[in-house]
């Protein structure tokens, strides 16, 4: 450690000396998502209930450190419920730093307004409460909270992000304790262990300050979780925490029944509806079907597929070749394509024409039998042949430059844009780049609940050929390598959302589709050269869009809106209406 480093953190223990000649009693700290209520700082356990019951609106308070938990349940047992949590202690006297030092992205304290919104972004995305920005700002010079993000040294992108609460600040804590609260890593993340990395310089910053000990806690069932901080070396302590009844922790106390097997796709509508009262019939959980009933309307949904669009813009949307004709007759740019109907010279003139194309199956979902950026003839007829194995006929495109951007239009009005970018990934120096796309298909898996993964097929290998390696080669440390030209999240793409920046040409265009189509809910994938820019080329349109992974857009709340407008708030119908 340098020596002011060393020297402040000396004046630092002083003061956290002093402060604990007087242990503070009934001790709340606010951290921004909500409240921790030290357990063992309040003799009665009515207070501790009272306290718990002035949770805010859209907060999620906590009594951590409850060692008597069925005595404080009996004060509200209609209030209040037992945390399905198991907390977990390091012990930072005997704690060893890692030797092993990270490149590609460093901790660091938050510290702007970017920092701010990137962390909420963050939040949103893995189903957390976020605090209001002003919040930081305000606890800015507060030594209780410890707000580290760790940021892609390359692109300066925030991808992680963890709290910590020390304890002797907070309330002159006798044992020296501190907290890890509020671990999260961006889903869309390349790096591997940046939740340990943030676990880790936490450990040391409050190993540092003289504390003795850093807890977190972690629910029972998150075995990625519980076997990282056992790697770490935290071990069980027997302590109870309790929380407040309320719609943030409604499954934990009433449990998810009918839910088990739904995708994130269909479980972020049902969330949703019975946020706001809706009833919800599960109908087939590994199909993704489910009813839902209000005010004596009940709609059959699959996903985001409702009985609202009907047969003839579904069988639109089913053939790339019948969509592409409907848009284009509305006026929006599509590239050129031809049919594999084996006529080999008519392919060999569009690929000359063209330099490089795509192939894809006339029918088909999720990235299933596409083939891009094909420039021989043996590729193209290979491609073509893969294809069929999904549909019998096969459309041969132009391909266009650019980025994949989706569009989510729900009622003839864009809700979420984002840009899609194939899967990559990025050399250490000493892995393979088949084992590199291993280890990131597994954190891809983890990350959307088994819903992305990447492939390693013949698109695979082109992709990794194209870029001067093989599957068995060892990038150089820190070279990114594309391994699929799509960009569909199903094969390991990832999502970044651009709603906010989105150039209104491309929204128009977006609806054109969707009223062409006369489709009341889609996905229209354009290729762009920017989605700041008006230039783009339709791809095709999408009637059964994922609506997740477009935080932090309302996605999941305007397709309840199209389906019971009546279970919006009052206020917000008249603002619609007006």
């Amino acid at each position: 450690m340098a020596p002011a480093v060393a020297a402040r953190e000396t004046d630092l223990r002083d003061d956290e000396a002093a402060a604990m000649q007087g242990q503070r009693k009934d001790a709340i700290v606010d951290c921004g998502w909500g409240r921790l209520l030290f357990g063992q700082t309040f003799a009665d356990p009515r207070a501790l209930a009272d306290a718990l019951r002035e949770e805010g609106p859209d907060r999620r308070d906590i009594a951590v450190y409850v060692d008597d938990p069925h005595v404080l349940l009996a004060q509200a047992p209609l209030e209040l419920f037992l945390d399905p949590s198991h907390m977990y202690r390091l012990d930072l006297e005997t704690y060893q730093p890692s030797k092993r030092g990270q490149r590609a992205f460093h901790v660091r304290a938050l510290e702007s307004a970017h920092d701010i919104e990137a962390v909420n972004r963050i939040y949103a995305a893995r189903q957390m409460v976020s605090a209001r920005p002003d919040f930081y700002e305000r606890m800015r010079g507060d030594r209780t909270l410890v707000h580290l993000v760790a940021e892609d040294v390359r692109t300066r992108e925030i991808i992680g992000t963890v709290t910590g609460v020390d304890h002797v600040a907070a309330f002159g804590d006798e044992d020296r304790g501190s907290s890890l609260w509020c671990l999260a890593v961006d889903p869309q993340s390349r790096h591997p262990g940046v939740g340990e990395t943030l676990a880790r310089r936490l450990a040391e910053l409050f190993k540092a300050r003289g504390a003795r000990f850093m807890d977190l806690s972690v629910m029972h069932d998150n075995d990625l979780a519980i076997g990282l901080y056992e790697k770490l070396g935290f071990v069980r302590v027997p302590t109870f925490s309790v929380k407040r009844r309320n719609y943030i922790n409604e499954r934990l106390f009433v449990g998810e029944p009918g839910v088990e097997g739904l995708n994130p796709y269909a479980k972020i509508i049902v969330d949703e509806a019975r946020r706001r009262g809706i009833g919800v019939d599960v109908v087939d959980a590994e199909g993704g079907f489910f009813r839902l009933t209000h005010g004596g309307r009940s709609i059959l949904c699959r996903e985001s597929l409702s009985e609202l669009t009907t047969g003839v813009a579904m069988s639109i949307c089913d053939d790339k070749a019948v969509t592409r004709r409907a848009v284009e007759k509305a006026g929006v740019v599509v590239p050129k394509q031809i049919e594999a109907a084996g006529d080999v010279e008519a392919l060999k003139a569009f690929l000359e024409e063209h330099g490089q194309v795509v192939v894809k199956p006339a029918r088909g979902e999720q990235g299933r039998g596409i083939s891009v950026g094909l420039e021989t003839m043996d590729d193209l007829e290979a491609a073509i042949d893969h294809a069929r194995a999904f549909c019998d006929r096969v459309i041969v495109e132009q391909m266009v430059e650019g980025e994949d951007l989706r569009l989510i239009v729900i009622d003839f009005k864009l809700v979420a844009a984002a840009i899609r970018r194939p899967a990559r990934v990025i050399g250490d120096g000493k892995s393979t780049i088949r084992t590199l796309i291993e280890a990131q298909s597994k954190r891809r898996q983890a990350a959307t609940g088994g819903e992305s993964s990447i492939p390693i097929d013949g698109q695979t290998e082109r992709c990794v050929r194209k870029a001067g390696h093989s599957l068995d080669d060892v990038a150089p440390e820190h070279e990114i390598v594309a391994v699929r030209k799509t960009a569909n999240l199903h094969t390991g793409g990832t999502i970044h959302d651009v709603t906010g920046e989105v150039h209104p040409a491309l929204v128009e265009a977006a609806v054109k589709c969707a009223r062409a189509i006369d489709i009341p809910v889609c996905g229209i994938d354009f290729m762009v050269k920017s989605p700041r820019g008006p230039d783009y080329a339709f791809i095709e349109c999408n009637e059964r869009p994922g609506l997740a992974n477009h935080e932090p857009q309302p996605t999941a709340e305007r397709f309840i809106d199209l389906l019971f407008p009546l279970s919006m708030p009052a206020a917000i119908r008249r603002v619609g209406m007006g």
